[in-house]
């Protein structure tokens, strides 16, 4: 008889587990990697509404979102994870990260910006810190 531990395992929050939200594949290539190489799983998708199917099953304790998706921005995905019970935390990639796009973002709820291109260095600093961060939000 099979054990239902893995469809259990859809159902809670993984630990290193991020949800990355971008339609460009360049975003996907670098971070897919610096994911396998870390041993953490990244669930991936290039549109809002795959993202919010994803994120019901609450998958992940990171989403790493475009600013400008095909179908919606950034505000959108903090919109559709404050109404969960233990919404993850968002981190926005953009090409025009600036000191206004990090105020406004931190000010609405969103726990950090990425620069892009994405440097690999600068993506495990504010990883593992929303990963310590996320950590201590649910013990």
């Amino acid at each position: 008889m099979a054990s239902p531990q893995p469809a259990l395992r859809l159902w809670q929050r993984q630990a290193n587990a991020a949800l990355l939200i971008s339609p460009f594949e360049q975003d996907h290539k670098v971070l897919r990697s610096l994911f396998h190489e870390q041993g953490w799983k990244l669930y991936e998708t290039g549109c809002l509404e795959s993202a919010l199917n994803l994120l019901r099953n609450r998958v992940a304790s990171i989403v790493i979102t475009e600013k400008d998706l095909p179908t919606g921005n950034w505000k959108d995905v903090l919109g559709a994870v404050c109404i969960l019970r233990e919404p993850p935390l968002v981190v926005i990639s953009s090409v025009n990260a600036d000191d206004y796009l990090w105020a406004e973002a931190l000010n609405l709820g969103a726990y950090d910006v990425l620069a892009k291109p994405i440097e690999r260095t600068e993506a495990m600093r504010v990883l593992n810190s929303a990963w310590i961060r996320s950590g201590k939000r649910y013990r």
